[in-house]
């Protein structure tokens, strides 16, 4: 994400998906599975993420993924979780892969651009 010098206190769930490259439906069911995790609804009722609560997902991300802890286990440790203090950091969106089926669309495209620039060279020819 490129800085414009504006600190952005509230993430959207879809930057926060990017930023910590998991799904949406993942931070969802987490946000029912942990009670530390409850981020803040705007007026449209839309999730609004602060830093905390992208810190402690990556927290939980790190029980569960790395070391391999069950949700309720990492229940249990986060029973004495206390978050950092806010240190006003910009977090940063992964650059996360591509699907593959986006992947094989941009190869589509750039297929077909340069066949269509072949196509226009050769008309050149022949005129």
């Amino acid at each position: 994400m490129k800085s414009l010098g504006i600190k952005k206190l509230y993430y959207s769930i879809s930057e926060v998906a990017k930023i910590t490259d998991l799904e949406q439906y993942v931070l969802r069911y987490w946000e029912s599975e942990f009670e530390h995790l409850k981020p803040q609804k705007n007026r449209a009722g839309n999730r609004i993420y602060t830093n905390r609560d992208i810190r402690l997902i990556l927290y939980i991300k790190k029980l569960l993924r790395d070391e391999r802890y069950t949700i309720e286990g990492a229940k249990q440790v986060l029973k004495d979780y206390t978050p950092e203090p806010d240190t006003g950091e910009q977090l940063e969106l992964l650059d996360a892969p591509k699907p593959k089926a986006k992947i094989k669309d941009e190869q589509l495209r750039a297929d077909v651009l340069e066949a269509r620039q072949f196509l226009q060279d050769m008309l050149k020819k022949l005129n």
